[in-house]
């Protein structure tokens, strides 16, 4: 019989970001969790968990890293997580999108999941990027962004909590990219015709 110590953490890790998100990687819901932390506060009452100290956390292809990271479980089984960033830094979310290959990538002082509605709010200097593959095709900047993973529809708000030296009004930055080019920019190059080989009369003899 397992220690009851061990099936509470089991718990505790069990309840944090289960990913089931429609245009989330599929796979990554059969994926087993690991989540590091220098702390964990488990109330099996409140169905809560709280992770402090360099969290990060991983599920298949997505990732989650702040410096305390809150879970709360409903009846339904629903998880609200909520990522708070250390002083000065920013908290950290990327996953892969389904059947492409692509990539959601947000960064903002607090990062707020809820399973439920399946939306992920980033707050505070909030940066959302989209890759094409290793390719950074849009990048957008605001004081509050709200991404749905349902509809891959994005909001982003500008404001006081914008401002900054290079961007005293506070608006908004956007880089869009067109899709299709952006997937010419990740296609790979056509192979080209094979170099010719010399040999040398320096092989082993180089330095680095």
């Amino acid at each position: 019989m397992k220690h009851p110590l061990y099936q509470m953490m089991a718990m505790a890790i069990a309840v944090v970001l289960t990913i089931s998100p429609a245009a989330a990687e599929k796979a990554d819901r059969e994926k087993p969790m690991n989540a590091e932390a220098d702390s964990l506060r488990y109330d099996d009452l409140k169905q809560t968990s709280v992770f402090t100290g360099n969290v990060v956390i991983t599920k298949g292809t997505t990732i989650i890293r702040g410096n305390r990271v809150d879970v709360r479980q409903d009846a339904e089984g629903y998880q609200q997580a909520t990522v708070v960033a250390a002083p000065g830094k920013l908290a950290y979310y990327r996953k892969k999108r389904d059947s492409v290959d692509e990539y959601i990538e947000g960064e903002a002082e607090l990062i707020e999941y809820d399973s439920r509605a399946d939306k992920v709010t980033f707050i505070r200097r909030a940066i959302l990027r989209r890759y094409n593959g290793a390719v950074l095709a849009d990048e957008t900047a605001g004081a509050k962004i709200n991404y749905d993973n349902v509809t891959d529809v994005f909001t982003v708000e500008g404001g006081a909590e914008n401002r900054t030296t290079a961007n005293p009004s506070g608006r908004i930055r956007a880089v869009l990219t067109p899709r299709a080019a952006a997937s010419a920019a990740a296609a790979p190059s056509p192979p080209g015709p094979s170099p010719t080989l010399r040999p040398s009369t320096t092989l082993g003899t180089e330095k680095n």
